[in-house]
C-alpha cells in the first residue's frame, strides 16, 4: 500500500469564507499516483472544516447565514470560551456543526464522488494562515 500527504495553505482576508478545493484534491491525487484507495481531505484548525456539498451560490449563502443564525459571532461576550481573551467562540461551534474533515473513495485514479459533489474549506475565523491535510491511501 502508498501513502502520499500534501498540505494546502490558505489565509482568508475575511473571517468566514467558502473555497472549493476539489480541483486541489484531484491534483493531490493525480501526484499521488494512487489508482483505488481513499482520499482523507482534514481541516487542521480547530475553527476551519472540511465538508462535501455542491457549488452553488444561492446554497453557500445559505449555509453563512443558517449558521450565523445559529452560532452568531456578536455578541462576543455571550461565549465564555471568549473569556480567554479570544473573540472566535461561534467559529468552534460552526466548525463542530459543518465538520472536520471528509473520506472520499479513489477509484480508476479518481475521486468517486456524486455528480454535483464537491469539497469545501469552511473558514469561520479567518485573516491568518491555516492548512488542510490531503491524505491518500491506497495501491
Amino acid at each position: 500500500m502508498k501513502s502520499f500527504r500534501k498540505y494546502l495553505w490558505f489565509n482568508t482576508s475575511g473571517r468566514r469564507d467558502y473555497i472549493n478545493i476539489t480541483r486541489e484534491v484531484s491534483a493531490c491525487l493525480k501526484e499521488s499516483k494512487i489508482q483505488e484507495g481513499l482520499c482523507l481531505v482534514n481541516a487542521m484548525h480547530i475553527t476551519a472544516s472540511v465538508y462535501i456539498n455542491d457549488d452553488e451560490s444561492g446554497l453557500i449563502q445559505d449555509y453563512d447565514d443558517w449558521l450565523e443564525k445559529l452560532a452568531p459571532h456578536a455578541p462576543v461576550d455571550q461565549y465564555r470560551h471568549n473569556r480567554t481573551m479570544e473573540d472566535n467562540g461561534d467559529a468552534h461551534l460552526k466548525r463542530q456543526i459543518m465538520g472536520r474533515e471528509v473520506v472520499v473513495a479513489v477509484t480508476e485514479g479518481e475521486l468517486d464522488m456524486g455528480p454535483w459533489e464537491q469539497i469545501f474549506y469552511g473558514e469561520f475565523d479567518g485573516r491568518r494562515k491555516k492548512r488542510v491535510l490531503v491524505k491518500i491511501i491506497g495501491e
